[in-house]
């Protein structure tokens, strides 16, 4: 018996750690185009390189991780959000502060840091449209005021279900100026008069999409001809050869954010997951599978001229570009909620 023990003990000894004990991490996005990018760009490399157990899952809703961690039942270690959701969830306390001892982020962008999350990429809410509807020769819409236009650009148009960036849209197609646009949400006024603009084009929208590959379907199915999404969902359907198109005039660029739920059971490797994504090196890889920049100011040098003229933010882009603003959503984003939940039922 003893000898059998002392075997036994040998050959756990001669196990490697990673074999007894693998790391584990379930990982939890918005399903698509964009998780698939995000699994053959991070999420298998980083398995091959650890040797970590990875499990996917979809839609983290920030309800559903306050109920988890309201329940100590928290079941995801690394979820993504764009700013508005990261900042909803950190009023809340829903996420692990994320430090420089931590995490690495010295390589990312000054304005898209934030303690909370680690930056994953930069994306865009632009006008998507379909060229059957509006072909090259013709008129095709450009712009937030094209996309109200129903009597220049006839047909049913999608938005999302949720506020973050259309109240924006609505302003911008409405004549506000881009540096008055959060000034003018902030008056109860200004809020009503974005609400009223959306209101006004609610007999035209056919689907409130709450997944980012709706509006690319609606679009190629031909439900709608015209959507406001995200220009790596756009570029997917382009490229898999829907008669889609997108404009560059306009667009409302965020930054993509991945955090820890507190009481994440695997945190440990969430953080070891972080730390890989932002290197530079890997940082770019996103973008060979969807059309979002890097965060990670030393990416581009891994990015060739062909892939950056399918992404939002190069230096040309960026000139007719309002950024989201995550500290305005922070302070309002549960009253603009509300008021849009609200118009969408009314």
């Amino acid at each position: 018996m003893r000898k059998g023990i002392l075997a036994a003990a040998l050959m756990a000894a001669l196990i490697p750690a990673a074999a007894k004990a693998a790391d584990e991490m379930v990982f939890s996005s918005w399903g698509g185009s964009y998780q698939e990018a995000i699994r053959k760009a991070w999420l298998e490399p980083f398995a091959k390189a650890t040797g970590a157990k990875i499990e996917e899952d979809t839609n983290p809703e920030v309800a559903k991780i306050k109920a988890m961690v309201d329940t100590n039942s928290v079941a995801w270690d690394v979820v993504t959000a764009g700013g508005g959701g990261l900042m909803r969830g950190v009023a809340l306390g829903l996420f692990e502060p994320i430090s420089a001892e931590m995490v690495d982020q010295s390589d990312v962008l000054d304005g898209a840091r934030n303690a909370y999350g680690v930056p994953s990429e930069i994306f865009s809410t632009l006008v998507g449209y379909s060229t059957k509807a509006f072909p090259a020769s013709g008129p095709q819409p450009k712009t937030f005021a094209d996309f109200w236009d129903v009597q220049k650009f006839p047909g049913k148009r999608t938005l999302p279900d949720k506020p973050e960036t259309v109240l924006e849209a609505a302003l911008l197609a409405d004549g506000v100026a881009p540096g008055d646009v959060y000034a003018t949400l902030s008056t109860e006024a200004g809020m009503k008069r974005a609400l009223d603009k959306i209101r006004s084009l609610k007999p035209n929208v056919a689907v409130w999409w709450s997944s980012g590959a709706q509006p690319v379907q609606a679009l190629g199915s031909g439900d709608v001809v015209m959507a406001l999404g995200w220009n790596g969902r756009f570029q997917s359907g382009m490229d898999s050869n829907l008669p889609i198109a997108m404009s560059w005039d306009q667009q409302i660029p965020q930054v993509g954010y991945f955090m820890i739920p507190k009481g994440a059971p695997n945190k440990a490797t969430a953080v070891k997951f972080l730390n890989f994504i932002v290197k530079p090196e890997n940082s770019a890889k996103l973008s060979e599978y969807v059309s979002y920049g890097p965060a990670t100011k030393g990416a581009w040098q891994f990015i060739d001229k062909a892939r950056a003229e399918k992404l939002p933010s190069t230096p040309e882009r960026l000139k007719n570009a309002l950024f989201l603003d995550i500290k305005w959503w922070a302070a309002n984003g549960a009253k603009a909620t509300e008021a849009y939940t609200a118009m969408i039922k009314g």
